[in-house]
């Protein structure tokens, strides 16, 4: 499985892995399943996401806005789009990381915010389904 992500700046890794906790948690996903995370270019840079997959020894794959609009996704977003030039960020990079030949998108994007806590994280997760 891979994962989608996107942030906004200020999100700590540990609202990240919350969110990714959580999330799979609450949807019976298996987080020995996931392959790797994926993100817009623009996020390449946070050491931490770096950091979280070399800790969990997942892949990390990076897409430009470009690469990323590009997908058809179930939920684009206008604010998205003007902020970043894609639609999409967590359910098009999920998608292209996942899409060798076909892909299922497991889990639509999931905004996850913490109490007290700043930043907000989206999440969705795509399978790649073996043929």
């Amino acid at each position: 499985m891979w994962i989608g992500i996107g942030f906004k700046r200020g999100s700590s890794q540990q609202l990240i892995e919350i969110a990714i906790q959580e999330v799979f948690q609450k949807n019976l996903l298996d987080e020995s399943a996931i392959a790797g995370l994926a993100t817009i270019d623009t996020k390449a840079s946070e050491n931490f996401l770096i950091e979280l997959c070399r800790l969990r020894n997942w892949q990390f794959k990076i897409f430009s806005a470009q690469q990323l609009s590009t997908v058809e996704v179930p939920n684009p977003t206008e604010i998205i789009t003007t902020a970043v030039g894609t639609p999409s960020v967590a359910e098009a990079a999920a998608i292209l990381a996942a899409s060798r030949l076909d892909f299922d998108l497991l889990l639509p994007k999931q905004i996850f915010r913490l109490p007290g806590e700043p930043g907000v994280v989206t999440i969705a997760v795509a399978e790649e389904i073996q043929q």
